[in-house]
């Protein structure tokens, strides 16, 4: 991270936050919930063959100034920085993405998330997950069920770590094992670079937006089919029949400031990886 001044207050307008609220429990809860509610998870420029710049000069001049959104990386370092201008202890932590394994499966250590001690304890936050994003502070207690603005969310110890829950309908899932080593950005540098440019990462092969409503609602984009997950737990879907109506999404629904030109060419690298269409289990 670079040592670029945090512009506070483009940051606040651009979470849909007004003054400067104090370092709270309730300000974090404002803060996490604003910052997924106004910017969206998305992929667009690793299909672009940009790999994401994660110094903050770079991050709030797309993410806050440009409109734009990112994956964990990019989502969580503007938070913690914004967090750390309101004064609040924020240190980042890495995270092994477990949708769709069992709890302690083997993973590269990928994604990124946030820990904020408060004098009621250590919250756990990430407003980086994609369309299962929690959209509150949960307390870093393991065992317990916590309500969020959208689903029930719960972290269970495996060995020396916590894995976070969701709950979708009656069935509890994995979402991400939390690693309990230290971090340096450094390994945010290496895990960004590894996840925009090996070829078999998810997001090289996979067009993706996420965004969560109200509700409870979630909306999700992939490859070409937009999502709106319910309270219950059950998902409708809809194909988008042309890039017209892809662009009208993503910009409408997801709130994504980029050009229709670069939508459009993402949508050309996807169809050359052979995947408009296709689907992927982790964003299903």
């Amino acid at each position: 991270m670079s040592n670029a001044a945090f512009d506070m207050d483009a940051y606040l307008d651009r979470i849909g936050l007004q003054g400067r609220p104090d370092a709270t429990l309730a300000t974090l809860g404002m803060v996490v919930g604003g910052h997924c509610a106004a910017i969206a998870y998305e992929n667009i420029d690793v299909l672009l063959g940009k790999a994401p710049k994660l110094d903050l000069g770079s991050l709030q001049a797309k993410l806050v100034h440009g409109k734009r959104g990112g994956y964990c990386f990019e989502q969580n370092l503007l938070l913690r920085a914004g967090l750390q201008a309101l004064g609040f202890t924020a240190t980042g932590m890495l995270g092994r993405v477990v949708r769709s394994f069992p709890a302690d499966a083997p993973r590269f250590a990928l994604h990124m998330a946030v820990r904020v001690d408060l004098p009621e304890g250590s919250f756990l936050v990430d407003v980086g997950f994609g369309n299962l994003t929690p959209t509150g502070p949960l307390a870093m207690l393991p065992a317990i069920e916590q309500e969020t603005p959208h689903e029930p969310m719960r972290l269970l110890p495996v060995g020396s770590e916590l894995v976070l829950q969701a709950k979708l309908g009656d069935t509890w899932e994995n979402l991400y094992r939390l690693c309990s080593h230290a971090v340096v950005d450094a390994d945010y540098d290496v895990a960004n670079w590894f996840t925009a440019t090996n070829p078999e990462s998810a997001f090289v092969n996979n067009m993706i937006a996420a965004r969560p409503g109200s509700s409870g609602t979630r909306h999700t984009f992939l490859n070409g089919r937009v999502s709106l997950r319910l309270p219950d737990g059950k998902v409708e879907r809809k194909e988008l029949g042309d890039d017209a109506a892809i662009v009208e999404v993503l910009v409408d629904t997801f709130g994504l400031g980029v050009s229709p030109d670069d939508i459009r060419s993402a949508l050309d690298a996807l169809a050359r990886a052979g995947r408009r269409g296709a689907s992927h289990p982790i964003f299903s």
